[in-house]
Order: C-alpha cells, then structure tokens, then sequence
C-alpha cells in the first residue's frame, strides 16, 4: 500500500511538472524583461504595511517569487534624495510596530531625502498599540496626516515572553539545557515559569533604552519636549482629530487627499486640479522606481552580501514547499559568496548585512573564517546590522574591519547553550516505554530521550566552554578588547546598538547607508563619492527555478 501511494504522488508530481511548471517556464521566457524606465519629476510611494525580508533571498526558487527586500527600498530611498527627477515621497504609515531598527532605517532615509530638498508627506490610519516604531518611522516627515476616527495608541515598550517550564513539569518533561552564562536566557523559555532575576534586568535594560532612544526622535522630529512627549505618548490612546492639537500629526484627511496633496506639491498646483490620471501617471512605487543615470563619481566598487535567519551548516537547501521563502542564513552558501568576492578583482570592500540572531555555533565559525579569508585578500570588511546580529550573528561579525548596527540593533549575547529535552517520562505516562541498547562509551546515549547522566552532564558542559573560550577569544581579538574586559560584558547578555557601542562592541551607530559610507571611509572616499553598488542576486530565470523546485 505504502509503495502504491508513492508511486501515485510521483506520478502526480510529474504530471504537475509536465503539464503547469514547464509550459509556465517557456510563458516566462518569452516575457520580455524591461526594466522601469527612470522617472521624471515624480513622487516616490512607500506602504510601510508591507512585509519585506531584510535582504534578497539567496536562492533561485524563492528569489522568483520574493518582492522587494528592505536594503533595496533603503538603496532606493537614498538613490531617490539625490535624484532630481524626484520631487518627493509619499508613504502610508503602518497601524503596527515595524520594529525599532526598521524605523531607524526608514527615519534616517527621510532625514537625507530632505536634507537634499525632497519633502516627505505620510498618511497613517492610526497607530495600534505595539509599540513606537510605526510612528518613529515617519515623524520626520514635512505632514503627517491621519485619517479621522482612528486612533494612535503608543504608550510605551512590552516585552512579553511564554515560559513553558510549569508546561514541561506537567508533562513530565526536562529541558537538560546548559548555558553560558546567566545571561544566556533563551534556554530559561523552557526551565523557568518566569523571568530570572539576569533575565529581567538585561529585557529591562533594552525596553528603557528602546523607549527613551525613540522618545529622543520623535520629540527632535516633531519639535516637543521629550519629557511632556514621554508623558503625552504614556497617557495615549487618543482620538485622531486630538493628535493634531498635541503636535502628534498635522492634518485630518483620507489616504487619497494625502496622495493628491503629495502629487499637488510636485507638480506645484492646487490638489483639487488634479484628476486621478495625473496623479496615477506621477507616482511611482519603490520596487519600480529606477534612478536617473548619473555615473560613479569613482572606479571603486562595494559589494554588498549578507545572510538573514537562523545559522545553519549547509547550503540552505533541502526544505519544503512550506519553507519557501524562509530566510535561512546557511553557511556554505555565505562563506562561497564571501570568498567569491575575495577573488574579484573588481571589488574593493564589501558591506557584510547581518540580521540574525545566532544558531549553529560550527557554521558561526565557517562563516567567520571566510569574513577573514576576504579580509586577507587585501578587500575591506564592514558589517551593517540589521534588526539584531546577536549570539552566532555577533560571532560571524566580530572580526570585520568595523561594524555598525542600528541604535535598536540586539546584538552581542556572546555565549552558547546546548543540550535536549528528555522526554522519556513523559512518554511513560502514555504507555510509551523508551529502553536503550548501548554499545560504546557513556556518552554514546547522551541525545537518547532519557535524562543525562552527571558523567554525560560534565562532557556536554566541557564543550560548551570550550565554544564559549573560542568566541570570547575570537570576539577580544576583533575588537582589541582585552579579554578579561570581553569576559565581563559577555556572558550571554543581549544589548541594544546603543549600549554596545559604549561598550566597543561596535564602532559607530548607523543605518545600512552609514555601513556604505564606512566601507568608503577606509577606501579613503568622501561620503560625497559615488561608487558602483554590487548586491548579489540569484539567477531567477524559470529554467534555474524549475531546476531548483526539482
């Protein structure tokens, strides 16, 4: 029966392929590829709503279905500030957070868009409690409008975890996790019913600087004095038509008289004028947008690469039809696209973009030794971190030339954890008996479901010291810190970008176009210079893909 039901589901499958995948393929190929013409005098639109990867995906598969990723929209905007045909930016705001580090990012991008003479109008349908980044992201904007009858909620930062160790007890269940240190606390999500007291203070630590840090912007952005903010913004929720009269917003209005004012501002004539062909045939949305030419100003190029997701050995394959599209920060497929770049005569530095919050601590390593591999052919290194670079993605950035991570940014968490759930007791409550035949040592049974045994205990705490040493040792000689100093602010704590700076964990705060400047920087460049950007793309032609789903 098992061999009949395979062979109808092969056979299924390859009638899938036949008769829809392959005549799609040949569909495809016959599409001619334009690109987006450049524009002329146009507002540039941008939903905040949307749910962007931070970077291009790094396979052919999910590269043919992905939209844009977050670095474009970012390498658009900055594009987009010093292009003259470019009037200005219309941006729907998001109802929820979109994440600190995010709005930093986007903040940072309208401050320079306006620094060049591009006026930015937003239009928001309320802001919902989850924190203060949907707002932070677009309160440098020229207006801020809001449609009536919404509400702004954003009184203050929570972070809220689910301890599943009352869970595990019930179910007969231990967590045989070890870790290094008391900071490292993803392990307590399965052995506390609460925070540790280490746990608490360091959660605590990133929600005040989080809030205070966004708290700061807004308050320079919007003109008001941070303190009566801080407590205008802790009393919320409000009624949008009350927003204006605090200083929170400028104008009530509908998303469509926002983008008619938008369009109105650029063309230099009265919204009413306009009919919605002339306002459609003006604006453009970042994903099409294409700058006007304009030649490096420089014959030097900087690549940009990075990796997204969990930390993996491997090359990323292997997962299903459920995982497409799941950014996987595989380390074969980032150490050959790092030593790739070392044998290119033509690149001078590389952007390394790192948004991940650790994994496997041997591909961690991989990845480290290709980052050096470059750094030895002569190629300049710098890290942009993206949300968080935390654990194995601080080990992977820890010996660059320099790194840079968002204010928000959660990095450091320099530690290690391992070890299983012994679920064995568990099983014996449902009938299910776990017995173990053991030929070698005693460690041979350590990943059975049974509990570890105090001999099998010290083996798996020996080798986790052993990675601790090697990254905090890995992490003092990257930085130039000495390590009895590396040894106090490790541990296993997470910080914010801001507090790791202080620390010298990084070297400067900054967006994903400060880490550009940087590379510029140690090539010896003006921020001024234009230089030719390299981002490393799959091949998404429909043959690779099909290839790739086979």
């Amino acid at each position: 029966m098992k061999t009949f039901i395979l062979s109808f589901l092969g056979g299924l499958a390859a009638l899938v392929f036949f008769f829809l995948l392959v005549p799609l393929a040949i569909v495809m190929t016959l599409i001619p590829d334009n690109e987006p013409e450049p524009v002329r005098d146009a507002v540039i639109t941008l939903d905040l709503r949307e749910t962007w990867p931070d970077q291009p995906p790094g396979d052919e598969v999910s590269a043919f279905f992905a939209d844009t990723a977050f670095i474009d929209v970012l390498l658009n905007l900055n594009a987009a500030s010093r292009d003259e045909n470019v009037k200005g930016v219309f941006i729907r705001a998001a109802e929820f957070n979109i994440g600190s580090t995010r709005a930093e990012e986007l903040r940072a991008a309208i401050l320079r868009l306006q620094e060049n003479g591009k006026f930015v109008i937003a239009h928001s349908q309320g802001f919902l409690s989850s924190g203060p980044g949907a707002y932070r992201a677009i309160a440098p904007a020229d207006e801020i409008w809001i449609q009536p009858g919404s509400e702004f909620e954003i009184p203050g930062v929570t972070f809220e975890t689910l301890f599943l160790g009352g869970a595990f007890e019930k179910l007969n269940v231990t967590a045989e996790i070890e870790q290094f240190l008391e900071y490292k606390n993803a392990p307590d999500v399965y052995k506390q019913t609460e925070y540790t007291e280490p746990h608490a203070e360091a959660m605590t630590a990133i929600a005040e600087t989080v809030w205070s840090r966004a708290i700061a912007d807004i308050a320079a952005d919007r003109e008001l004095d941070p303190r009566t903010l801080r407590g205008v913004l802790e009393e919320s929720p409000y009624r949008a038509d009350d927003t204006i009269a605090l200083g929170l917003t400028d104008k009530l209005g509908w998303p469509e008289e926002a983008m008619f004012a938008a369009v109105a501002r650029a063309m230099e004539t009265d919204a009413a004028s306009l009919a919605y062909d002339d306002v459609y045939g003006s604006i453009v949305d970042i994903s099409a947008y294409r700058a006007s030419g304009r030649p490096p100003s420089t014959d030097q190029t900087i690549a940009i690469v990075g990796g997204e997701g969990a930390i993996v050995t491997g090359s990323g394959g292997g997962g299903d039809v459920f995982s497409l599209g799941t950014p996987v920060f595989a380390s074969d497929t980032i150490a050959y696209n790092l030593r790739i770049l070392a044998e290119d005569e033509d690149v001078d530095a590389v952007v390394f973009r790192v948004d991940s919050g650790g994994g496997s601590a041997i591909a961690s390593d991989q990845i480290w030794r290709a980052v050096k591999h470059l750094q030895e052919s002569g190629k300049k290194v710098v890290v942009s971190m993206g949300s968080m670079a935390a654990s194995g993605g601080y080990y992977v950035a820890a010996g660059a030339d320099a790194i840079v991570a968002n204010p928000s940014t959660l990095t450091g968490s320099i530690g290690v954890y391992g070890g299983k759930f012994a679920i064995a007791d568990g099983l014996r409550m449902i009938g299910v008996n776990p017995d173990e035949v053991v030929v070698g040592g005693s460690y041979a049974s350590a990943y059975s479901t049974e509990e570890l045994t105090p001999e099998q205990r010290q083996k798996l705490v020996a080798g986790l010291e052993a990675t601790y040493e090697r990254f905090t040792n890995l992490v003092a000689e990257g930085r130039d810190i000495p390590l009895e100093r590396v040894e106090q602010i490790a541990r296993g704590r997470v910080w914010t970008g801001e507090d790791a700076l202080e620390l010298g964990l990084v070297d400067e705060t900054g967006d994903l176009i400060a880490a550009i400047n940087k590379a510029k920087e140690l090539l010896g460049l003006q921020e001024d210079d234009l230089v030719s950007l390299r981002i490393n793309r799959p091949d998404a032609s429909p043959i690779r893909v099909l290839r790739g789903l086979m």
